[in-house]
């Protein structure tokens, strides 16, 4: 499952079924006619007795159905369904719980990995994400695709397990004030430069980033930022500052969007924007844009997992960081693009 934004872990209690209330027979109570027959046959002591019979008859009925309904509880919980459970961490008020998934005999345990949208919007998590499953069948992966930033303040509030983000000076201080356990280099990309084919900006063939995010500030051309704090707009930012601008004006928008949804906008509007090349390979027949300026060092993306400390499933999140910087998973990663693509979108550099 993958969801776009922060999430909270919720329970879900099962119960018995409320039908096999309905089956209980109800007691028959005594109406006017017969407690008048016995009173005038028999006397009012025959009534009192007759009372004490239907009152053990209705417990006798009650006491029965209470068995039938533990009887249908077990029988519900050995065929096999699937339930979720919730176990509230720490005992606070507020705090999200660990849900454990049981289906049949064998339970899976929740891994929440939080990363990048590029990641998502790349495709990559469609093919890497069965293949850890499958290598780990314990665990249930759920994504929250997000900027590098929020990614980290999830960590941060441990609102995830495991992280994989593309932010390295950022990393390297999450692990520094304690946050993750360590930082593994996984893989790379790099970032590009793209926009329309007309390059009103004329950046077309510049060798530095640096250069190219002048030319467009001094044309006023249309840029459209990410806006979000995520790794791409870390890298934006830190271009801008060598290039010794402030972006500011009409021309330059924040959209705080993903970066999908960003290369969607800068399509529409005839404008520039900084992606990583896989977002944009695995998008570009639906984009009318090109890529103008790549190559510069300073382009580089790499992309690092991260367990979080404490985390609610720390030996999911261990076992995530050693499977994806291990043989099975660095392959999914070198292998994914070339078929479609012609080329890998992420290049695997564990250590």
């Amino acid at each position: 499952m993958i969801v776009r934004g922060p999430v909270l872990r919720r329970g879900f209690f099962i119960y018995g079924p409320s039908s096999t209330l309905a089956a209980l027979p109800p007691a028959s109570p005594l109406d006017s006619e017969t407690v008048h027959g016995r009173l005038t046959s028999r006397g009012g002591c025959q009534l009192e007795r007759s009372g004490r019979r239907t009152r053990r008859r209705a417990w006798l009925l009650v006491l029965g159905g209470l068995a039938l309904l533990a009887l249908a509880g077990m029988l519900l919980a050995g065929c096999g369904g699937n339930t979720t459970t919730t176990t509230a961490a720490g005992g606070t008020a507020g705090t999200p719980a660990t849900e454990t998934t049981t289906t049949g005999a064998a339970a899976r345990s929740d891994l929440i990995l939080a990363s990048t949208t590029s990641t998502q919007d790349s495709g990559l998590f469609d093919v890497l994400i069965p293949a850890f499953e499958k290598a780990y069948p314990r665990y249930t992966v759920k994504v929250i695709a997000v900027g590098t930033g929020e990614a980290l303040k999830l960590g941060e509030q441990k609102d995830a397990d495991v992280l994989l983000v593309h932010a390295p000076q950022a990393e390297k201080e999450f692990v520094a004030k304690g946050f993750g356990t360590e930082r593994r280099p996984v893989m790379y990309n790099d970032f590009i430069i793209v926009g329309p084919a007309a390059d009103p900006a004329k950046i077309k063939g510049m060798t530095r980033a640096k250069d190219a995010f002048a030319a467009i500030a001094r044309a006023q051309a249309p840029f459209v930022s990410r806006g979000d704090d995520s790794g791409t707009h870390k890298m934006e930012q830190a271009i801008w500052k060598a290039a010794g601008i402030a972006p500011a004006g009409a021309w330059y928008q924040s959209a705080g969007q993903g970066m999908g949804e960003v290369l969607q906008i800068a399509g529409e509007k005839q404008a520039y924007t900084l992606t990583d090349r896989g977002t944009y390979l695995s998008l570009k027949n639906g984009l009318d844009l090109q890529v103008l300026v790549e190559g510069d060092e300073a382009l580089f993306n790499q992309y690092g997992v991260i367990p979080v400390t404490g985390a609610r499933n720390a030996q999911g999140a261990r076992d995530f960081a050693d499977w994806i910087t291990g043989p099975a998973g660095q392959a999914v990663i070198k292998d994914y693009g070339v078929e479609k693509y012609g080329q890998p979108l992420f290049v695997p550099n564990a250590q």
